[in-house]
């Protein structure tokens, strides 16, 4: 498969500090790829390597199939840390100044991104009288010049008031419903990155722990009754005609995961008195910030 982003063992070091280490990440065309990890994980030193703005210490960029070169940056769309907007210049003219820098003529383009991001293209208003969300939006609609294939947007929630996080996922998600756009979406927010996430990519001290689809998260944190029997298809020929099970998950030669609601104690009950010996049997409950809290290290929202 050729990833828009494939990495291999990236590193980033720093003097005697390795902020990046063997990063082997994975993007898929159409992914909303969220990427998590507590303050200080190297969120931000990745997300610049990928988009040119430092260099790795060692490893491998591929983009859109190949190694990084002269061509790739025209394709990426990034908005890291602050997007440099010139506080006395309205909206429109931020637009068209960056536009221009990058060779570009086209008024339409900016009067359809700034609609995008619900901005109004003959405000004159001056950016220094911006609110923060409304700085983030135009931040984005400065990232898309150019019809970029990939959207790398870095903690761009940050410090936003509930509205402002809204707008800014439901322009996430246009872009990637209506015009199938690739995004990397980095964030200590777990909740907001669950709205709008495909797959996630976990990082932890330098080091990408886990890649993982959004549906494969959602299995994994489903409530489930788990049963360790001697014969577990005896077990749920059992449970079938008693209670007429219907979702469930043989996860070994001698545990099954059963969804359905059930009480447990009547579950061993009718096993036990059909003679299937039950060694184990728990209910399981992990939500999804406890699992990514697990992954990334600590026990606060970060």
């Amino acid at each position: 498969m050729a990833y828009v982003i494939e990495t291999e063992n990236l590193c980033k070091q720093y003097k005697e500090t390795m902020a990046v280490s063997g990063v082997n990440m994975h993007v898929q065309k159409g992914d909303i790829y969220g990427f998590i990890g507590r303050n200080g994980a190297g969120k931000s030193t990745t997300l610049k390597m990928l988009n040119g703005l430092i260099y790795p210490s060692a490893g491998k960029i591929r983009l859109f199939g190949e190694e990084r070169n002269q061509y790739s940056g025209r394709r990426i769309g990034a908005l890291i840390e602050n997007a440099g907007l010139y506080p006395h210049l309205s909206a429109y003219a931020n637009m068209n100044l960056k536009a221009t820098a990058m060779g570009l003529h086209q008024p339409d383009e900016i009067i359809a991104l700034l609609s995008l991001v619900k901005l109004d293209f003959k405000s004159r208003k001056p950016v220094k009288k911006f609110s923060l969300g409304m700085k983030q939006r135009l931040g984005i609609a400065m990232a898309l010049l150019g019809q970029p294939d990939l959207l790398i947007l870095d903690e761009p929630i940050n410090g936003l008031d509930p509205e402002g996080i809204r707008e800014i996922r439901e322009i996430i998600t246009t872009l990637n419903e209506q015009r199938g756009m690739t995004i990397i979406i980095s964030s200590h927010i777990l909740g907001e990155l669950s709205k709008v996430a495909t797959r996630y990519g976990i990082i932890r001290a330098g080091e990408l722990v886990e890649e993982i689809s959004a549906d494969d998260l959602d299995r994994k944190c489903r409530s489930y009754l788990s049963l360790v029997v001697d014969d577990p298809k005896r077990a749920l020929v059992i449970l079938e005609s008693q209670v007429d099970i219907q979702d469930y998950q043989v996860i070994d030669s001698h545990e099954i995961w059963i969804y359905d609601e059930l009480d447990s104690a009547q579950v061993n009950a009718w096993l036990v008195s059909s003679q299937v010996q039950v060694s184990q049997l728990y209910y399981q409950k992990q939500d999804l910030e406890s699992y990514f809290l697990e992954k990334i290290g600590g026990t606060s929202n970060a």
